[in-house]
């Protein structure tokens, strides 16, 4: 195998990433999903923005999500986690395999950090907007404890397979989920309303809301940053 290609799967190619360290050896690891048409350098720069002295070194890994044709955009291949099918959000809207697919990609890339020393309760499974819709889908249907999910300016998918799907390791995992009351991508009350449904479901879900659209605004970056803190105090 050439030093360019990808380590394989038995999904497929390990889906490429960037990589940040807060200090050598890490302890933990933040896996973070862009959003639509984005990539993994799109998130790169909030690692400076973070203070994490009272930590342990930590390990930040952005994935570059596969080029694929999005509906809503006429066809047009960009980075995307799944197909929009539909601009309304019914059930449906987004393409099923897609958003399974990647979550067996990104289940990879939680098997490499524990091959690389990392156990799962030490990992956090972060994501905005489509990145923050894979990251609830697969946090709650992962077999093995997480340090936390944190979805931001997105909403819960496929809900209707949640119930018999979502594993019991991760029923009492910290949720951070965020939204801006003027988002005009990703409506304000799908985000809440994914919230509730969780809360309803004895989730312990944190729901943040900031007057920003569809962006992680400087408040958001202080409420994340002492969020993370905590739930990785517990555990690194």
């Amino acid at each position: 195998m050439s030093a360019n290609q990808p380590p394989v799967t038995a999904d497929g190619p390990l889906l490429q990433t960037v990589e940040r360290q807060t200090g050598e050896s890490p302890k933990c690891a933040i896996i973070w999903l862009h959003g639509l048409g984005a990539d993994g350098h799109d998130f790169e720069p909030i690692v400076d923005e973070f203070d994490f002295d009272q930590l342990p070194a930590l390990r930040f890994v952005f994935p570059h999500a596969p080029m694929r044709a999005v509906t809503i955009n006429g066809g047009y291949v960009m980075r995307a986690w799944y197909d929009i099918v539909s601009p309304d959000f019914a059930p449906g809207r987004e393409e099923a395999e897609g958003v399974r697919e990647s979550a067996r990609q990104i289940e990879a890339l939680l098997a490499r950090e524990n091959a690389r020393g990392i156990p799962d309760a030490r990992i956090v499974l972060a994501g905005f907007s489509q990145g923050g819709v894979i990251a609830l889908y697969t946090g709650l249907r992962h077999p093995r404890r997480l340090a936390g999910i944190l979805a931001l300016s997105c909403y819960l998918p496929l809900t209707e397979t949640l119930s018999t799907e979502a594993h019991r390791a991760n029923r009492n995992v910290p949720i951070f989920m965020a939204h801006g009351h003027a988002d005009p991508v990703i409506p304000y009350d799908l985000g809440k309303r994914s919230s509730k449904l969780l809360k309803a479901q004895d989730y312990p879900v944190q729901w943040h809301a900031y007057a920003a659209e569809h962006t992680v605004c400087m408040e958001e970056l202080t409420d994340i940053e002492n969020w993370l803190n905590r739930v990785l105090a517990d555990v690194c």
